[in-house]
Formats: structure tokens, C-alpha cells, sequence
């Protein structure tokens, strides 16, 4: 075999892969089985001056171009008009039954079918529009104004999930979609970054409208495509069969894309995205809906601006600006000293923002925020977690400076920096981590104290010198009701409460004592594994990371923390005045020859006769595999009410799915499939 041909067999080959990797989230190969094939291709590429117009190593980027060359359209990219609520949205799809109601009595003899929706995604990124020409990528462009945008071929070359050729090679095609920057690959670009991107938006626009492609590649972006504008040698009568001519065609298409005959449920379905729209690892910033008639979207027609058949509903915005007025430092119960930013009030997600994170040193200077106070900044609110601060409107050095302290805020001793954070060492007399060590211990996932509050930690310190957790155990009644506040009744109560937690499950005291770097899920499995608390805590870095999902890192913390003189001697006195942690029940033995015996299972949406952590614990017993995202791994999905993306890309990949829970109860208690 000649070099071409092995070359040519070579690109095949990776591009396959590359397909599965990217586009279908379902590599085939190891990384280290692909770098080995394409360092082979790398090689005769060399030897023979020879590069493949699909060859992938095209995707690197190249030279450094001098300028954006105008791409015309052949086709054009309409806008569309948006929807602020659901009145709105309402009137919308109140126009196009008119619409189709007048076509049809004025043409009763081709009526237009009923009209049904389609629900995609918003994306919030930079419009693409390629062109292929007898299955290879010949053009790329931005959407400009519509009529003519931006050739940026060489940037979106590097982007591994566009295929350079397609297997549709009857003609000319211009294939629109949205590039984006994952907000994962955001948050891993900005670790080593010299300037870090502000937010995936302008990570992905910046990228693309970049004239040097290798910064394009660096950045490690995607895309998800949603329309065939213009088409030579194929018409679709529908938006499903467009869909699947752009799935058909090694396109990613975003698995949330749903469909709908009653106007009503696609209200509800956007409902359902703009609560998930958290979960997601890319930003969107509403949904579209479309009708799926093509006839009937040819009828309705476009106005100066929009196409008449399709709206876009825009959610409520989850990023903004505000002034940046103070930062405060705040000391957690590690000793970790967390800077708070204090903002000029804003409007965002439905609530007014006046607090936002900063996360630690480190974050303010990679963020260009250390000269910052008095000037605008970018804050983005995901759901209900407090909102972070992104970076600077501008990147000029030009307000007020941010200064480090070098002594706690709290009690005055010398901080130390660890990394990208400042400590606290004194935790013997540094009263914010005390506090905040006993409220953490009595919460509700720990030790479950009831009554207890961090109100009532401070009140403690403050008038009976509870310095550790196992002082509350020494308690008593003639002390309490002295406390303002502490009627007879409330210390009774809290003595009883302190009664019962002594109790508790293993799981729940390693977690009360708030082990560095581990939460309730290692806590759990700690306590499953090794099943009393000598064990665990006799526990060598070597064992502890061979357990799943504990690494060297968090093995190292453990065994740290149970070094500690002054943890040991405490938990001696708990164990003295009368905690008694309770070890788990041995587990039972997996049932054999199940239906869920082997089988990797993914829950979505609300269960009603069992909760989640129910079914998953019924599942595991029966020899499943309970995982939390679906993959072509994935052998079953089980979707109760309101599931979204997941029970979407179940069905894009044709997993099964059961719905119904009556029959999930039915193959829980041993029934045969049917």
C-alpha cells in the first residue's frame, strides 16, 4: 500500500473516531491508541508533503491571517422575534393559527395539517454558518448581518466535532449552528491561562473572531447544529427530517429537541429547561420554538425581520454588570479566609444581587480584579448559589485596590497562604471557625441536633465557653436556663436532642467532625468500607486510595486530619461521654440473574411511589450500576415526571427508557421483562 492510501485510510479511520469522541460522547478507543494513529499520519504527512483536505491534523490551526474575508450568504440568516413571557408566547402561536386558519378556508382543498412545535435550545454563542460543497466544508462564516458575515474557515477547522466532509455529496448545502465554549473547558482553560476568559460567551465569540486559528484551538470549542438554510439535491417536508439529515450527516445536534402537538405542553417543556438550565455545561439563554410544517412555515412567511414560524423565549438573564463597592473576608470553619464582594444592587435571575463570591486570592488576581473597587464588573447567578464575580467590564488596572490581609479578620493572628488560599491557623481561639466547626457538627446531615443553630454555637461560646463539639455534651440543664432566651422547656429539649444524637450513624459523625475535602458521599463510603471508626481512622494513605473516587489529594487529608493531637483527643472525649457512632449493616449480596443484573442505569426526573435515593438503592441491590449521566454506556433509563435532557439523549440514542413506574415496581420486586 502506497503512502496516500495508508494516509487516506488513517484520516478515515480518526475521523471516525473523532465523530464518536465529540460528537456522540462515545469514544472508541483509548487517547493513547488515537495519539498513536495520529502520530503515524503526523509522520507520513512529513515524508510525503501530502495533507488531506479532511485530514485531522488541520485541526491545530495554522498560519496567522491578515484579515476576515466577506462571505455572502447564499441564503439568508433571519433573526427572530422574542418572546419576554408567556403571554407573549401565547400571542405568538394566537397569530400563526390565524394565519393557517384563514390559508385553510380560502384553500379547502389543500388544508395545512394542524400545527405542531418544535422546542430547541437557545444557545448563547457565536452563529455559524458553513458551507459544503459535494460533501466537503468549503466555507465558514459568522452570521454578520444577516445577508453577509465573516469567512472564519481556518478557526472553525479546529473544532474536532464539524465534520470537514459529510456523506452528502449530491451539491451545495449551507448548514447553520452555534459555536460554544463548554463552560467545563472554560473552567479548565482559565487554571493555566495568562488572561482568563471572563465567561464562555466571549470565550467562544472571541475565538472565532480570532485571525490566529491556534488560539481558536486552544480554547477547545464545540458546536450544536439546528437548520439546513440553503439546500441543493435534498428537500425535507419536516423540521424532524431535517434534523436527521443533519444527525445522518455527522452533525452534533443537541439531544434536548422535543416536539409537541399541544401548545400547552410546550409551555410546560420550557418551564422544565429553564429549571434545568443550571445542570447544563454550556449557557443558553432560552429556547426556541418552531413550527414543524414546511409547507405550512412557506404559507406563513417572514416579516421585514422574522420568520413568522418560529419565536424565541428568552429566559431571565443569568449574567450582568454592576460596581464592585467593597470586598469583606470572611473566616470559614477550616480557617479559610474567603474574600466577599459587596456590589452596587442589581437585578439578575428574578432577585436583587448584592453580595458576590470571589472565591480566594488567587481568583482576584487571575480575574484582573486586584485594582478594581469603584469600577464595573460581570457577575453571573446560577439558580440559587450566591453570584460570582467573572472579571472586569474593562481591562484597565483603573479603580481602587483590593488589599490582602495578612492577619485574620477575626482574631488577629498571622494568616498563612496554601495555594490559592489564606488560612487561619489558630483553631483553638479563633471564634468564627469554632462556631462554625460546632454548627456543622449538630447540622441536620451530621450529628442532627434539633434546635441547634449557629445562633445558638455563638451564644454557647460567648457565655459557657463551648470550645469543641464534645463540650456540649457536658452541658447542663442548670446552666442552660440561665442563657437569655433558655427557657426550662428549650434546654430540656436541647439536652434530649444532645441525647439522642449520640447515636447516630457512622457515616453521619465522620461527616459531623468536617474532615477536609470529604462530604457526605466519601463519609458514606468510608464508613460502608471499613465499618467502625478505629478502621477508618487506623487507615493509611495507600488504602484510602484505592477506594473509588478518593485520590492522593483527599486520601492525604484523611490520614492528616487523624494525626492531628488535638482531633484525636476530641473525639476520645466524645467517645467518653457517650457517642457511640453505629456501624453500617453488612450489605447484602447483589441478587443474581435480575433484570437489572449488569445493567448501567441512569434516574431522571421525579419518582412518586419511591424517591430517588430509593430506586438506587433497590437497583444496586439488584446487581445495577447506578451512574449520573447517560452515555452510549448507558443500558437503561429510568424517567419519571418533568425528565428533560437526559431522558432526550436517551431517546437521540436509542436506549430504552422506562416510564412507567408501576412497571419499574413491577421489575423491582422480581418481575420478567415483558
Amino acid at each position: 500500500m502506497d503512502a496516500t492510501e495508508r494516509m487516506k485510510e488513517l484520516v478515515a479511520e480518526l475521523n471516525n473516531y473523532n465523530y464518536h469522541y465529540y460528537t456522540l460522547d462515545a469514544p472508541l478507543v483509548s487517547d493513547k491508541e488515537y495519539d498513536a494513529l495520529y502520530d503515524k499520519l503526523t509522520a507520513l504527512e512529513a515524508e510525503s508533503g501530502v495533507v488531506l483536505p479532511d485530514s485531522p491534523t488541520q485541526r491545530v490551526g495554522g498560519e496567522l491571517l491578515k484579515g476576515f474575508v466577506p462571505h455572502r450568504h447564499l441564503a439568508p440568516l433571519w433573526s427572530l422575534d422574542k418572546a419576554q413571557n408567556i403571554e407573549q408566547l401565547r400571542s405568538w402561536n394566537t397569530r400563526v393559527l390565524k394565519l393557517v386558519n384563514d390559508y385553510n378556508a380560502k384553500n379547502p382543498d389543500q388544508p395545512l395539517p394542524e400545527p405542531c412545535y418544535a422546542v430547541e435550545l437557545k444557545f448563547d454563542g457565536l452563529t455559524l454558518n458553513l458551507t459544503y460543497r459535494d460533501g466537503r466544508l468549503v466555507q465558514a462564516s459568522t452570521r454578520g448581518n444577516g445577508v453577509t458575515g465573516e469567512g472564519i474557515l481556518a478557526q472553525v477547522k479546529t473544532i474536532k466535532s464539524i465534520p470537514l466532509t459529510i456523506p452528502f455529496t449530491d451539491g451545495v448545502i449551507e448548514v447553520q449552528g452555534e459555536g460554544i465554549m463548554n463552560l467545563s473547558a472554560l473552567a479548565e482553560y482559565n487554571k493555566t491561562a495568562a488572561e482568563p476568559l471572563k465567561n464562555a460567551r466571549n470565550g467562544a465569540a472571541g475565538a472565532l473572531r480570532n485571525l490566529n486559528p491556534k488560539v481558536t484551538a486552544g480554547r477547545k470549542l464545540s458546536a450544536f447544529f439546528y437548520n439546513v438554510g440553503y439546500s441543493e439535491g435534498v428537500q425535507f417536508q419536516t423540521h424532524q427530517e431535517m434534523m436527521q439529515f443533519l444527525r445522518d450527516n455527522r452533525f452534533k445536534v443537541n439531544p434536548y429537541l422535543t416536539y409537541f402537538e399541544n401548545f400547552d405542553d410546550v409551555t410546560e417543556q420550557l418551564a422544565e429547561i429553564e429549571d434545568g438550565r443550571s445542570k447544563l455545561d454550556y449557557l443558553i439563554d432560552g429556547a426556541v420554538i418552531k413550527v414543524t410544517d414546511f409547507r405550512t412555515r412557506e404559507v406563513l412567511g417572514y416579516t421585514d425581520k422574522f420568520p413568522r414560524w418560529a419565536v424565541a423565549y428568552k429566559f431571565e438573564a443569568e449574567e450582568t454588570t454592576t460596581v464592585l463597592e467593597a470586598v469583606v473576608w470572611n473566616v470559614g470553619r477550616t480557617g479559610k479566609i474567603t474574600p466577599l464582594a459587596k456590589v452596587e444592587p442589581v437585578e439578575l435571575a428574578g432577585v436583587t444581587v448584592q453580595n458576590c463570591t470571589l472565591n480566594n486570592v488567587g481568583d482576584i488576581e487571575r480575574k484582573n480584579l486586584k485594582h478594581a473597587l469603584g469600577t464595573r464588573v460581570f457577575i453571573r447567578r446560577s439558580n440559587d448559589v450566591i453570584p460570582e464575580i467573572l472579571g472586569k467590564v474593562t481591562e484597565e488596572s483603573d479603580g481602587g485596590e483590593i488589599v490582602f490581609p495578612d492577619h485574620c479578620p477575626a482574631c488577629g493572628f498571622p494568616l498563612e497562604m496554601r495555594g490559592a488560599h489564606l488560612f487561619c491557623n489558630n483553631k483553638l481561639n479563633c471564634k468564627p471557625q469554632i462556631v462554625a466547626r460546632i454548627s456543622h457538627f449538630a447540622s441536620r446531615d451530621a450529628m442532627d441536633i434539633e434546635t441547634f443553630s449557629e445562633k445558638t454555637a455563638s451564644q454557647l461560646y460567648d457565655e459557657l465557653s463551648v470550645r469543641e463539639p464534645a463540650d456540649l455534651y457536658e452541658l447542663t440543664l442548670e446552666q442552660l436556663v440561665k442563657l437569655e432566651r433558655f427557657g426550662e422547656k428549650k434546654a430540656a429539649n436541647l439536652l434530649q436532642a444532645l441525647e439522642d444524637s449520640k447515636g447516630r450513624d457512622l457515616a453521619s459523625f465522620l461527616f459531623a467532625l468536617g474532615i477536609p475535602n470529604t462530604g457526605k458521599a466519601t463519609t458514606r463510603m468510608l464508613a460502608d468500607h471499613f465499618r467502625s471508626l478505629d478502621a477508618v481512622m487506623q487507615a493509611n494513605a495507600e488504602e484510602l486510595a484505592e477506594l473509588p473516587d478518593i485520590g492522593g489529594i483527599v486520601a492525604e487529608s484523611i490520614v492528616g486530619y487523624f494525626a492531628d493531637p488535638f482531633i484525636v483527643t476530641g473525639i476520645s472525649r466524645l467517645l467518653e461521654l457517650g457517642v457511640n457512632p453505629t456501624a453500617p449493616e453488612a450489605p447484602s449480596a447483589p441478587v443474581e440473574n435480575s433484570f437489572f443484573s449488569g445493567k448501567t442505569v441512569v434516574l431522571t426526573g421525579s419518582l412518586q411511589l419511591l424517591t430517588r435515593d430509593e430506586a438506587a438503592e433497590r437497583l444496586e441491590a439488584l446487581g445495577a450500576k447506578v451512574t449520573g449521566s447517560v452515555s452510549k454506556k448507558t443500558d437503561l433509563v429510568i424517567a419519571g415526571e418533568k425528565a428533560g435532557s437526559k431522558l432526550a439523549k436517551a431517546q437521540s440514542l436509542g436506549i430504552p427508557v422506562i416510564e412507567d413506574e408501576e412497571e419499574l415496581l413491577r421489575l423491582l420486586n422480581g418481575g420478567a421483562a415483558e
